[in-house]
């Protein structure tokens, strides 16, 4: 089973997240929280790190991976040609409960965009994780600590329930404040699609991106196709 080290979620302490990033550095998969729920962090550059995340989450590789940032200028390093609506995103939302899905750099390996050629990008409002992100020296996948399919976790003991035998260690930060995972919108040049609504609501998104060329949700899930 995992081990679970408590970590102050507001001022995490210095050798718990130099212990978390050395072991990102080295190849491991570490559960952390986050400022939505738990997820799963390791290094976005070690193919058998990449490997392992799409295991332990039994998810398709066919699908992009979320990463985690400690600035816009990191996303622009990770990423490719970034439309103007991503600008108006982050400006708005980040640091906060956003991804963003762009066009990926060459730097970024094909395993993590799902050979899509687009990656998810998220500044986060979390302090553990952005010491991580700052002390390891990378972005770090930070997709969910739960199985495809099975509820996400709000509580380092959920996780050890759900994946405690597939990681060697969590990062106990308490329970999260939040019931939802990020929301996730897709930008293009000319359009914008909201993937999944979480905590930042799709009107919200459209409040900043406008209706012409969007793709929202509406309050069952469903998808609508916005237009003047």
């Amino acid at each position: 089973m995992a081990e679970i080290v408590r970590v102050n979620s507001k001022d995490p302490e210095p050798a718990v997240i130099a212990r978390a990033a050395e072991m990102i550095r080295k190849g491991e998969v570490v559960a952390i929280p986050t400022d939505t729920l738990y997820g799963l962090a390791a290094n976005p550059f070690d193919g058998e790190a990449v490997e392992r995340v799409f295991a332990i989450k039994g998810r398709a590789n066919q699908m992009p991976l979320l990463l985690l940032i400690d600035s816009v200028e990191m996303a622009r390093e990770l990423a490719a040609d970034l439309p103007e609506k991503f600008e108006r995103l982050s400006e708005r939302f980040w640091p906060g409960a956003l991804t963003i899905i762009v066009p990926a750099g060459a730097r970024v390996p094909g395993a993590v965009t799902g050979g899509t050629g687009r990656i998810g990008l998220r500044l986060p409002r979390a302090a553990v994780a952005m010491a991580i992100v700052r002390q390891a020296g990378v972005p770090i996948i930070g997709t969910s600590a739960n199985r495809t399919g099975e509820r996400e976790c709000a509580t380092a003991q959920e996780v050890e329930e759900q994946i405690g035998g597939a990681v060697p260690l969590i990062l106990d930060g308490g329970a999260s404040g939040a019931t939802r995972a990020s929301t996730v919108v897709d930008v293009r040049a000319d359009s914008w699609k909201v993937l999944r609504e979480g905590a930042i609501e799709a009107r919200e998104i459209e409040k900043v991106l406008g209706t012409t060329g969007g793709t929202s949700v509406t309050g069952d899930g469903k998808a609508e196709k916005r237009r003047d």
